[in-house]
């Protein structure tokens, strides 16, 4: 079996619904294609495993496709909370601007520090215009923060972090090897991921999409934060089907259960910057040792290769750096930058990561050996930046009432709904077992 390497061809599944995103960049088109990646993927491990006779049909909905990339749960009777820091967004430096990402603390201090300021947005928009952007990029990045200086896309095409970028395939995959696929008795045609233990080490956006994918056709979700984390206004979005545990991995006790669980995992979907599971003594040939059989996923911002390969950032960082920002800038005649209407790269990286981790398990249901598959947000902005626009149908602004199913639930911080899912394949349609609750509500373990 081929290892997924592109998007599907548009005839390759069923294809309802209207409605697109107004954008300069096919965003909707980019939401079909990699939700369909996912059940084409899935369809194809349906067949591997004999689960079916052949591989079922996949179902798009265009319109709900379109929302998911966007927020899927709306609370009843209490407000999210802001998903963004108040110094977070972006500003007007001497030549041009620059987006600070201040959502994680230590982020937040790194950008203050540089600027000497205080943390406030009047006093950061005033530090602001003493800065060169690129200057102020780069001092910022090197204290430990997450900012982007607004390129344009020629800029980014020629820069040398696009040109490593633009050379990369869209999934990299890496050091192939045989593994051996643990039975699941509990695995039918209509819950085909029954029993698929996934390890969760992803934080927002892109991998906890991938695996709320997973866990929506029945896998066993387990993420993994530290002590103490959370992500204000994203964790309702993302931890649907999932149980949420914490571990320190400084801690010995804590190293040696999550060891335990790595090596009952059948799949190890993380988003560490290259080299940082090494610095925690979790290499790849750890990993491997640990979990010989597991297939693992990774994603990082910037590619894998190049002088940014390790540098750290965002969805919406990313839209500044690969001239998306000012595209949007240059259509809508306006001053400041106008990234995409959702994040886009996230959530479509995030449903080409959980394809990958199908794909992979097709493979070696069929014996062949199966490498790691690794994405990146930068690479899908250079997918996105290729694609054609072609949606049809009226554009979409927020979902109606219909959009969403007619059961509450009962989320950790209170009830709402949620969207209706936007992919079905003819033997399985997607559903979560849980609903969302809080980043270390679960104990470390699998499920009986």
């Amino acid at each position: 079996m081929t290892l997924l390497t592109a998007l599907p061809a548009p005839g390759s599944y069923r294809l309802t619904g209207t409605g697109h995103w107004r954008s300069a960049f096919a965003v909707t088109e980019l939401a079909n294609a990699s939700v369909a990646a996912v059940g084409l993927e899935l369809a194809r491990l349906v067949k591997a495993l004999n689960l079916a006779p052949v591989a079922p049909d996949v179902t798009v909905d265009q319109r709900l496709a379109s929302f998911w990339f966007s927020y899927s749960f709306r609370p009843e009777g209490w407000e999210l909370p802001s998903l963004w820091d108040p110094v977070a967004g972006n500003y007007e430096t001497a030549d041009g601007w620059i987006r600070l990402h201040t959502n994680l603390p230590h982020h937040r201090q790194a950008a203050l520090k540089v600027l000497d300021c205080a943390g406030d947005r009047a006093a950061v928009a005033v530090a602001m215009k003493q800065w060169q952007a690129s200057h102020l990029e780069d001092e910022i990045v090197n204290a430990g923060g997450a900012a982007a200086a607004m390129r344009s896309r020629a800029a980014w095409l020629s820069h040398p972090q696009g040109l490593s970028v633009a050379a990369e395939p869209l999934i990299l995959w890496r050091s192939p090897r045989v593994i051996q696929l643990r039975e699941r008795p509990k695995a039918t045609a209509e819950r085909p991921l029954a029993g698929l233990r996934v390890l969760d080490l992803t934080r927002v956006l892109a991998g906890p999409v991938s695996t709320r994918t997973l866990a929506g056709f029945g896998a066993d979700v387990l993420r993994i934060d530290p002590p103490g984390w959370d992500e204000p206004g994203v964790i309702t979005d993302v931890a649907l089907g999932k149980r949420m545990a914490s571990l320190d991995l400084r801690n010995t006790a804590d190293r040696q259960r999550f060891e335990a669980l790595l090596s009952k995992a059948d799949v190890l979907v993380h988003g560490y910057r290259p080299g940082a599971l090494d610095g925690l003594g979790y290499g790849a040939d750890a990993r491997r040792r640990i979990a010989p059989n597991a297939v693992e996923a990774s994603l990082d911002a910037y590619g894998w290769t190049g002088p940014w390969a390790l540098r750290r950032g965002f969805d919406s960082l990313v839209q500044m750096s690969a001239g998306i920002a000012d595209t949007g800038r240059v259509q809508a005649k306006a001053d400041d930058p106008q990234p995409l209407p959702v994040q886009t790269l996230d959530h479509a990286t995030g449903y080409l990561m959980a394809a990958a981790v199908l794909s992979a398990l097709a493979t070696a249901a069929q014996g062949a050996a199966v490498p790691a598959a690794h994405l990146s947000l930068a690479r899908t902005a250079e997918l996105l930046g290729g694609m054609q626009k072609c949606a049809d149908g009226p554009y979409v602004a927020k979902p109606a009432h219909s959009d969403f199913t007619q059961e509450i639930e009962n989320s950790g911080w209170g009830p709402g709904r949620r969207l209706a899912a936007p992919l079905a394949l003819d033997t399985s349609k997607m559903r979560w077992g849980q609903p969302a609750s809080h980043c270390g509500s679960a104990p470390a373990c699998w499920p009986e």
